[in-house]
Formats: structure tokens, sequence, C-alpha cells
């Protein structure tokens, strides 16, 4: 195919590169399969063993004041991990830091211990103003006791963030020297801890339920310290921490120059997040009204909403973060050599559809029986709430995938303004359909606004990329690609619609969680086999492209796994 040879013409073709000592056919659509294999593998796990914390503290918590306040408290951190460490900073770092390692190691040495340094104090100053903030509110409004916890849990678990942060450029560097397995296994840590502080007072009934919440907080706060020893190790002979920085000092100015607008536009997108909490919030941070009307929203919004948002960025995690994570370095690498820049693109954004479509479809179609399984301890109206938000989050998976990766390939050829103006839209947007929708269908229509600015944002993004890029996305190829990918849901929508058929009609479905359960499981498997099936049948080449062979031989394990 000509998509396959332009990429192998990648390892050879970059004036800029130094030889690269994997050759051989399909070099690096072999490269982006394996990594993106290892980083599924890792995050599948850490994926799931985050289910199991969620599962654990939604029974705990519930949808109640405590599990919204507790959401909204584990949610602050997560924001800054994600604008500076896996965002904004990751972004204008990573495509130098890239650089560097393969012209001037040295450099690359001074510029990864700069970076961390100013993390480090950035991240620091920014906990302090704000635990200082929270103290000033805490004491303002101690009479208003679901109010007090939210704050006592915010200043609890917020010095996560420095921590977290760092975890995640650690990371980032791990990726840059082919370790993805390390990095994408780091949250393993923080799941597992928080799983032993919720086991405490599921198990030990005199420790009450608001107890829990510290103690599950101050649990995330140990695991966050371990996961910087996690990533360190990791790095081990990777890099050389130094004090020096003569020789980054112009690499470090280039990384600041494109942290700024990279942080504005990434800003943007966490302020989404951030708005669609607070307004959920709204009824415990502030009152019952907004603009004098009776809000739709109770003290259990933000509970549902956090824990429901969980279950889409399940395949989200597993596979479209996996994909742009493995292929941003591969971006950056080849964002010299025009031809091999497009082919990566273009798979990236193939697989993201490949994946992205049937978990879309997948979920719409499992949502009663997951949320059932998944947070039986909720109300009845609890739990049809958070099937209509799975309803509202679930259609746009393909484009939450998709916009990692057209946003990444932005910044590998250095372009950072341009997703930061469409982010700053997208936040406008966001904003007038939240106040507009929450009225009708309370916390879904948060999650309903979420999903159509993400596809409005993916059609946008991906218009924008093939003019400024100079990169032909959409062309025969892909068009029979998507088309291919659609008709395979569309079997698999069709199974499971059988799967779950078969057992209404059996009776097997009689209200229990058990029954809900296998009904699930069903499903899922049904689900992914005839997908797989089809895809096989219909000779799909993105099937192809993700069981392709890594290369072999020497310089291959630094290009790909650890």
């Amino acid at each position: 195919m000509a998509d396959e040879s332009r990429v192998n013409a990648a390892t050879t073709s970059n004036e800029n590169a130094a030889p690269n000592p994997v050759t051989g056919e399909h070099a690096l659509g072999g490269v982006l399969a394996a990594a993106i294999r290892v980083v599924a593998s890792f995050t599948l796990l850490s994926r799931l063993t985050g289910l199991a914390r969620d599962l654990l503290t939604a029974r705990l918590f519930g949808d109640t004041a405590v599990g919204s306040a507790f959401n909204a408290a584990f949610q602050i951190p997560n924001v800054f991990r994600r604008l500076f460490g896996e965002g904004a900073l990751s972004a204008a770092f990573l495509p130098e830091y890239t650089t560097l390692k393969r012209e001037s190691p040295e450099a690359a040495h001074q510029l990864a211990s700069l970076v961390l340094r100013l993390l480090t104090l950035v991240t620091g100053v920014i906990v302090l103003v704000i635990e200082a903030g929270l103290l000033v509110a805490l004491l303002l409004n101690l009479d208003h006791e679901e109010r007090a916890l939210s704050l006592r849990l915010m200043m609890l678990m917020l010095p996560m963030m420095p921590m977290v942060c760092t975890t995640a450029i650690l990371g980032g560097m791990l990726q840059s020297h082919g370790r993805f397995g390390p990095s994408a296994a780091a949250p393993v840590i923080l799941n597992l801890v928080m799983i032993a502080a919720a086991l405490v007072p599921m198990l030990w009934r005199e420790v009450s339920v608001t107890q829990g919440a510290y103690l599950v907080g101050a649990g995330a706060v140990v695991a966050s310290l371990l996961q910087i020893v996690w990533s360190l190790h990791a790095l081990r002979g990777k890099v050389r921490w130094t004090r020096a920085t003569s020789d980054a000092k112009d690499a470090g100015k280039r990384v600041l120059s494109r942290f700024v607008p990279v942080v504005v536009g990434l800003g943007t997108l966490q302020l989404n997040t951030w708005i669609d909490t607070l307004i959920a919030m709204w009824p415990i941070w502030i009152g019952p009204t907004m603009f004098g009307f009776a809000l739709t929203l109770d003290d259990s919004s933000n509970s549902i909403l956090s824990y429901t948002s969980r279950l889409y960025q399940f395949p989200l995690g597993v596979f479209g973060i996996a994909v742009a994570t493995a292929v941003f370095p591969l971006l950056s690498r080849t964002a010299k050599d025009a031809a091999a820049f497009e082919d990566v693109l273009k798979r990236g954004i193939r697989l993201s559809l490949f994946i992205g479509i049937p978990a879309s479809v997948g979920l719409v179609l499992v949502r009663e029986d997951l949320v059932r399984t998944m947070f039986g301890k909720f109300s009845a109206e609890g739990l049809e709430r958070s099937a209509l938000v799975v309803a509202c989050y679930a259609p746009a998976v393909w484009a939450y995938s998709l916009n990692h990766v057209l946003t990444r390939a932005f910044y590998a050829r250095g372009d950072t303004k341009t997703p930061m103006r469409i982010a700053v839209a997208m936040v406008v947007i966001n904003l007038a359909l939240n106040l507009t929708l929450i009225w009708w269908l309370r916390e879904a229509g948060l999650a309903l606004a979420t999903g159509a600015c993400a596809m409005l944002q993916a059609i946008v993004v991906g218009i924008v990329a093939t003019r400024m890029l100079q990169v032909r996305i959409v062309d025969r190829e892909f068009v029979v690609g998507v088309l291919k990918v659609c008709v395979v849901a569309a079997v698999m929508a069709a199974a499971v619609l059988a799967s779950n058929g078969l057992f209404t009609a059996m009776g097997w479905v009689n209200g229990h969680g058990w029954s809900h359960f296998l009904r699930l499981a069903a499903a899922t498997v049904v689900g992914m086999g005839s997908y797989g099936v089809a895809a096989w049948a219909l000779r799909t080449a993105e099937l192809r492209w993700l069981l392709q062979r890594g290369p072999k031989g020497a310089g291959a394990e630094e290009m790909v796994l650890d």
C-alpha cells in the first residue's frame, strides 16, 4: 500500500535524524503498533483497577453529598495533572526533549532537570495559594456541614497536584525513551492504595462514611508520592539529573514559548471540566437557585456525573489515549518529513475511529446494565439519571479520541496557537449549552454539552489541520476504511441487541444486580467477538496495523518498549 511505503520512508528520509538502527519493512508502522499494544495493555490494567476503585467508592459514598464532595476534591489535582503534566508542559517539552536526546544528550539531561525543578516550584506555589484561599472559605462556612466537608476534602487532596504533575512529566520522559510500560502502569499504584483505603470503612463498620472519605483521600496523597518513586526508578540510566542549565537555556526558552499558548488552550479545555463540576456542585457550594430560578440539580448531581463519566473514560483511556500517547513521539520524530508525518497522523486518526466508533455504539447499548452493575448503591432515581448521562457522553467517544491525536499533530509541528484558538471557542459554546440544557436534563445536560462540543471540535480541528499542517487526511482509502468500520460497528450492534433480547425473552433479567451483570458480560463478549470477526472478514487495515509486529534489532527496544 502507498501509505505503508511512505511510513517506511520515514526511517531514512529525515535529514536531521541520526541513522535509524531499525530497518526493514513497515518499521515505523511496527513501532506504532507495538507502542499502542504496550500502552493499551498497561492502561487496561490501570483502568480495571480504576473501575474497582470507583466500584468500591461508589458503593461507599453512593449518590450522596459525600460522594459529590469527594469527587470534586479528587478532580482538582487531576485537572492540573492534565493541564501541566500530561497537557501543556508535556506538549511543549516532549518534541524539544526528543530532538535534544538525539542530537545533544547532555543538553537533554539539563532540560529535563530544569523543567522538573520549575514544575515543582510553580505547582508548589499554586498549592500554597489555593490552600490559603480554601482555609479562609472553610472558616467562613463552618456552620454549613456539606460545604465544610467539601472544603476540607479539597484541602486534604490538593497536595496531590504537584506530585501527579511530576509523575506525568516523568512519564513523558519515559515515553520519549521508548518506555511506555512504566508510565502507563503508574496509575495502578494510585488505584490499589485507594482500594485498600476504601476497604477499611467497608469492612470496619465503626468508621463512618465521612471518615472513609478522609481516609481514601489521604491514601490518594500517599499513593501520589509512591508514583514519583516508581517513575524515577524506571528512569534510572535514562536521565542524569543535574543542576547545570547552560546547554539547555535555548531549549528551555523554546519550551516556555510553546508552553504559554498551550496552557491557555488546554486550560480552556480543563475549564470546561471545571465549569461542569462547578455547575454540578452549585447546590452544595452556592445554593439551590441559579439566576433566581430553582435548580433542577441537587446534592447528588456531581456524584452521579463524576462516577458516570468514568464509564466512557474507560475505553477512551485504554484505547483512545493509548493511540495518542503512542503516536505523539512518532509525530515529533517525523515532523520534518512531510510524507511520513502525514502517514503516521492518518494511521493515528483511523485507529482512533476504529476503536472509538464501536466504543460509542457499545456504551449506548449496554448503559442500563452497566450502571446497575457498577453503581448498585445508587438510588433507583440515581441509576436512571446515571444511565442518561452515559447516553449523552457515549456518542462522542470517537471524538474525544480524535481530538487527542489531532491536537498532538499541531504540537509536534510546533504550532500551539491554533488548537488554543479552537479550544477557546469550544469553551464559550460549551458554557452556553451547559446553562441551557441543565434545566431539562439535569447533570445529563452537562454531559450532552461536553459530547456535542467534542464532536464539533474534532470536525473543526480536522478541517484546520488539513490546511495548516498541509496534510491530506480524507482520501479514497480513508473513506473506504471509515465505511468499513461503520459496517463492522453495525454488525456488532446487531449482535449485542440479539444477545440482550435473548436474555429478556428467556426471563433472565429479574432486576437483581447479578442478572444485569450477566447480561452485560454476555453483551461484552458477543460485541467484542462479533466486532473482531467482522473486522477480519472485511480485511480492515486497522486490525492489521494493530497486529503488526514491532521492529527487531539493535535500537528497536529504545523505539518501542522498555
